[in-house]
């Protein structure tokens, strides 16, 4: 299935039943009263997070949704039955805004969440609800509410724990695959990856923690160049992220230029998201000259994140303490937040 993380859709709640104007017919009740039953309730719109999804491709493929309207009343009191709520699935993750004003309407987290997005329009009264000392045979019955109408833009911001970012060709897929059991497309060309691939970790004492692949980033994605722009988004609700920086072509003269490039990228995209701690791991170290690189490239990051850890993930050097530190930190995380 194709990963769609955006999608614009209508919905329309049920209208409410009319309510009926009736009279008692009898034999031997010649003077009967009222007796019209009240219109139905129209059915809800409601939203429900499902882990069997994680991509909103099915909107691509229906944008409209519309609940069931409510029954009309009948006579001899009986009321109309209720319309049946429309239950719509989306991916744990999803945004939901109001697709005129960008109002957040619902912002889905865990699975199993549910959210009532338009009430359906309310039964109308039958006329026994208006009979009076003054008025003891009404004609008069309420017609049922409409329904509420409302155009949605949805959006998906996948559940990663951790978020693995970098200047395209770092080698996230290929971290990915190790870290986790994950297999994600990998080859030597920049932007490989063009969604972004989840993978779970899983490390001794701790429960398994999600890592994502973000697709490359590059100079002026916070603006829509290259793929950035459309994927930064997945790593705002992760907890730190892994800056992947390529040994194989870091500029000697400018060793700090593609840690800073991503960094403002980030600062530019949000504020918030640039000040999530960062691990900052040195990759291919199995390439000619790049231990004595990375050396050189430790101290010239030191100053701005002590953080520094050298791998490579092809050859699994650096793996296993890696994958340590990031349980570590994964769990001093979680318990903070407890």
């Amino acid at each position: 299935m194709k990963f769609v993380d955006e999608a614009l859709i209508t919905i329309q709640s049920g209208d409410g039943g009319n309510g009926c104007a009736s009279f008692r017919r009898e034999k031997y009740v010649p003077k009967g009263g009222p007796d019209g039953g009240d219109g139905g309730r129209g059915g809800h719109v409601i939203f429900e997070t499902t882990s069997r999804m994680n991509t909103l491709y099915r909107f691509n493929l229906k944008r409209h949704f519309k609940a069931q309207r409510g029954a009309h009343g009948r006579g001899k009191n009986q009321s109309g039955k209720n319309g049946k709520d429309l239950v719509i699935q989306v991916p744990p993750g999803t945004l939901i805004r109001d697709a005129e004003s960008g109002r957040i309407v619902k912002d889905f987290v865990h699975s199993g969440e549910t959210f009532v997005a338009a009430r359906g329009g309310r039964g109308g009264l039958g006329n026994k609800h208006f009979a009076s000392p003054g008025s003891r045979a009404p004609r008069q019955a309420q017609k049922g509410e409409p329904g509420r109408t409302m155009a949605l833009a949805l959006e998906l911001k996948l559940l990663a724990d951790v978020g693995i970012i970098g200047l395209p060709n770092a080698g996230k897929s290929t971290l990915v695959s190790r870290l986790s059991s994950a297999r994600p497309k990998i080859a030597d060309y920049p932007f490989t990856t063009l969604t972004p691939t989840l993978g779970v970790v899983e490390a001794e004492k701790i429960d398994p923690f999600v890592i994502a692949d973000i697709p490359g980033l590059i100079k002026g994605a916070h603006s829509g160049v290259g793929l950035g722009m459309r994927f930064l988004k997945h790593v705002e609700r992760t907890r730190f992220l892994i800056h992947l920086i390529d040994l194989a072509v870091l500029p000697p003269e400018d060793l700090l230029r593609p840690y800073q490039v991503i960094n403002r990228e980030l600062q530019l995209f949000s504020p918030t998201l640039a000040q999530e701690p960062q691990v900052v791991v040195l990759n291919k170290i199995d390439k000619p000259g790049a231990r004595a690189l990375a050396g050189k490239a430790r101290e010239s990051l030191r100053r701005l994140n002590p953080d520094i850890w050298v791998i490579s993930a092809l050859t699994g050097e650096g793996l296993e303490p890696l994958k340590g530190h990031l349980a570590e930190l994964m769990d001093g995380i979680r318990r903070v937040a407890a």
